[in-house]
């Protein structure tokens, strides 16, 4: 059974063979289910404060 990740930004699943991987120059792997959570953690952008991500929610 293939492992469904979760998104580094939104917190959302990510299906197998889909979304980015991400690795920083500290060796920090990120993984993220779109573009759009990747351009918004590019942009600086707090994912608590967003009402369509599940890190809003559970707030």
């Amino acid at each position: 059974m293939p492992k469904i990740s979760r998104c580094s930004f939104c917190g959302g699943d990510i299906e197998v063979g889909s979304g980015l991987m991400y690795v920083m120059n500290d060796g920090t792997i990120l993984r993220f289910c779109s573009s759009k959570c990747f351009k918004n953690f590019k942009l600086g952008r707090d994912p608590k404060k967003l009402p369509w991500t599940l890190r809003y929610l559970r707030k």
